[in-house]
């Protein structure tokens, strides 16, 4: 992914979350070995699977009908 692939988000989040998100990402840090881990990149990475999931839950809400 280039970066004219990539747009700006600003949003306000609770502290909290903010935390929870420094949490996640020190976490994925220290278990993977590619080197700098960013924000964004973790965020990204979150929000493609809760996508798959929620395809999914959709994808089986639709065969029982």
């Amino acid at each position: 992914m280039s970066t004219s692939d990539r747009i700006q988000l600003n949003v306000r989040i609770e502290k909290e979350t903010a935390q929870q998100l420094d949490e996640i990402v020190e976490y994925y840090q220290e278990k993977t070995k590619i080197g700098r881990i960013y924000k964004g990149d973790v965020l990204t990475d979150i929000i493609k699977k809760s996508h798959e999931l929620m395809l999914k839950q959709i994808a089986i809400q639709n065969r029982k009908y």
